[in-house]
Parts: C-alpha cells; structure tokens; sequence
C-alpha cells in the first residue's frame, strides 16, 4: 500500500499536479465517479514512461495515496493502458480470465477496477481517470465506460487550454499573431469547451433513463449542476476574450414587450438555488423598452448571484427594477459588509473579488461583465454602500423606438 504521509511533489510533476487541481470540477467528478460505481477510491494520474503521479484523489476506503503521491509504474495497470491506449474495465478480478492472475490486483488488493486514458487534443497520452475498491462492482457496462469517457475528455480539453493560455501569456505576440490568437482561444472557449458539456448533458440523460439507476438521482442532480455551472463558466471567458480581445460585446436590442418577465424568470432561477434565501422583488416597469433582454438577464443573474454569495446569509436581497420618462433602471441590494474605497475602485475589472469567502471566490468575471453590458446600453453600473447594505444599480437612458 502507498505510504499515508503527505507526499513532497516531484518538481518534474509539481505543474501536471496543479494544472489539474485548476479544474474546478476535478474533485466533484471524482465524488461523482465513486457515487455512481460504488468504487471506494477515484484519481485523475499523471502517467508518462517512467513515472505514475497521482493529481488529483478521493479516497475511501483509505488506499493512502494523496495529490503528489506516486507508484511504482511498473506495478500499475495504467502502464499497460499508456502504452495500448486502451480503457480498462473489471468488474471481479478473481473471476476475469485476463486480470486473474495479474500483479496489479495482487499487490494492490482490489477486486473492481476501471482506468480510461485522458488524453490531450493534439493525441498526446497525459495520463488516466481511474478507480478501484476490494470488493466487485459492475464497471463493465456502457453506461459507466461512457461516463469515464466523457470526464476523461472534459479533463484534457481544460488541461489543453491551460497549456493554451500559459504558451499566450509567455510569448510576445506580433499584432498578426495576437488576431490568430483571439481567434482560437474564442474558438476553444466557444466550441472546444463547451463540445464535452454537451456530451456530458447527453449522458447524463442516458444514465437517469437507464432502470436500475434510479437512487442516483441525488448524483445526477449534481453532475447536471455542475455541468451548468460550467458551461456558465465558459461563457464569462467567452464574453471576457469577446471584450478584451475581441470587438466587444455584441447586442441584439430590440423593443422588449415583457422585461419584467424577463427579470422575474432569472430572480426565480436563482431562488431554487438558494431556496433558504429572502428574496424581494419590486417591478414598476411600465415602458416598453429598447434593449437586449438576455444581456440585462445576464446582468441581473450576475448581479444577484453575487448578493447571494457575498451577503450576511440570514438577510434578505431586493431587486428592483423601474422606468421613468427618462430612465430604466435595475438595482440589486443586500446586507454585508462596507466595502473598502479602494476595493471599489477595482470591483468591475476582470478577475477581481473583492473579500470571498472560501468556496465562493469564481473566476472574478460576473461584475466585470455587469459593467460591459451596462456600458454597451451607454448605461452606468454603481455600487453604493451605507447602512450596512450594498447596492448595485444600473441606469440607462430610456429608448421606446
């Protein structure tokens, strides 16, 4: 068995390591992983001809491995699978002909067993997404290989824009290189990305169709958050690179008969997610307005989202939103703690938190992108503290034609 201690990272593998603990959702695929198959331990490893690094564990059933632990390559299966390219699923180790009498199972104790390789955009081998438990699990079936699959692949297409943004920020671009540059890293974000969390979304409906998987709903529930989660993600970046390296944000304003609809939905959305919230809501809108009713839902989930993770939690929030014969403006206000002049002077640039709690510190886009989409309405976006409440208000000049 591996030794339990806190492993010193191999510096070769320090970077592979923390690329991968990056992935937001690396840890909740692993939960996800052992939930699904009852396996007891799940890793995301870093395999190469010589060694066998773990990134990224949840464990169990107290195997011993942690991020940064290694073992002895030729005692792995994963060296077999580097070197085939080929998944491996077993379902009973004592009861399959090929693995039987493998020293793999043996030295390691385990009965069920699945590894499938990850493997990076351009073909080349980064390592495997594996699980084992001692005792038999039924892993061999399409649904559960489909599922590794799918994870195997979200995983290398971070870990491949990682490496895409890293290899960008290190180079001196000329301005021909810079307009290649835009070009696939919106491609990556708008395509690339977003291609596996479709596939992931696909899955998932397959898996709650399968009979027998019915307890898993809990599971699926998750996977399908997370899933959203990312994919929203994806679109702060892709709305960030549209901005910064791109020709901006683009509007599609039309006259909008039901904003306050509009508005009421995306409140709703976001009183699911946090159904022990207050949230009050105060419409007077009585203009059609000319605008972009996505974006200005985009900014009010944005704007709201932030409230509800940056607010004393058994306070309430109001949204409000009204016309004038001038004017439409949306306000979002919460109790919390003042915040810092200083921190308000760089609260809509991109990448910038403020004072997040563990857990609920994201990318630092959603107000950035707040701001863009006000400025795009020639509208303004300001926060304003006093009485212990935080207020973001958005103006813009009132268009009915």
């Amino acid at each position: 068995m591996p030794d339990p201690t806190a492993p010193v990272i191999n510096p070769s593998f320090a970077a592979d390591v923390a690329s991968v603990n990056k992935i937001g959702a690396v840890h909740q695929i692993l939960e996800v992983v052992c939930r699904t198959t009852g396996l007891g331990f799940s890793a995301v490893a870093r395999v190469t001809d010589t060694h066998w690094v773990a990134c990224a564990v949840r464990d169990e059933i107290q195997f011993g491995l942690k991020p940064g632990g290694e073992l002895e390559l030729k005692t792995t299966i994963c060296d077999e699978i580097r070197d085939s390219g080929q998944l491996v699923a077993i379902d009973h180790v004592d009861e399959d002909a090929n693995f039987c009498g493998h020293h793999t199972p043996r030295r390691y104790g385990f009965q069920s067993y699945i590894s499938v390789p990850i493997k990076l955009p351009d073909g080349r081998f980064f390592g495997t997404l594996c699980a084992i438990d001692p005792r038999p699990a039924h892993v061999n079936s399409p649904e559960i290989i489909g599922m590794f699959v799918l994870f195997a692949d979200l995983i290398a297409q971070h870990l491949d824009a990682q490496e895409l943004m890293v290899a960008n920020d290190a180079a001196l671009l000329t301005e021909r290189e810079t307009a290649q540059l835009r070009e696939q890293f919106i491609a990556v974000l708008g395509h690339d990305l977003r291609n596996p969390l479709a596939a992931i979304d696909a899955g998932i409906a397959v898996l709650r169709s399968t009979p027998g998987n019915e307890g898993n709903t809990r599971i699926l529930d998750l996977l399908q958050r997370s899933s959203a989660r990312m994919t929203e993600l994806i679109g702060n970046v892709l709305d960030f690179a549209r901005g910064r390296l791109g020709s901006g944000l683009t509007l599609k304003q039309a006259l909008e008969p039901n904003l306050e609809s509009v508005l009421e939905q995306i409140v709703a959305e976001l009183q699911v997610t946090a159904p022990q919230r207050t949230i009050h809501r105060g419409f007077d809108i009585n203009h059609q307005i000319v605008c972009d009713s996505d974006r200005l839902a985009q900014m009010l989930s944005n704007l709201l989202a932030n409230a509800l993770t940056h607010s004393t939690p058994d306070t309430p929030i109001w949204v409000c939103a009204k016309t004038s014969a001038t004017e439409f403006s949306l306000s979002v206000t919460n109790y919390g703690d003042s915040i810092e002049p200083l921190v308000q002077e760089q609260l809509f640039e991109p990448f910038a938190r403020g004072t997040a709690h563990s857990g609920q510190d994201g990318l630092g886009l959603g107000l950035y992108i707040a701001a863009e989409i006000a400025r795009a309405h020639d509208g303004t976006l300001k926060v304003d503290t006093s009485d212990g409440k935080i207020c973001f208000t958005f103006a813009m000049p009132l268009k009915t034609e």
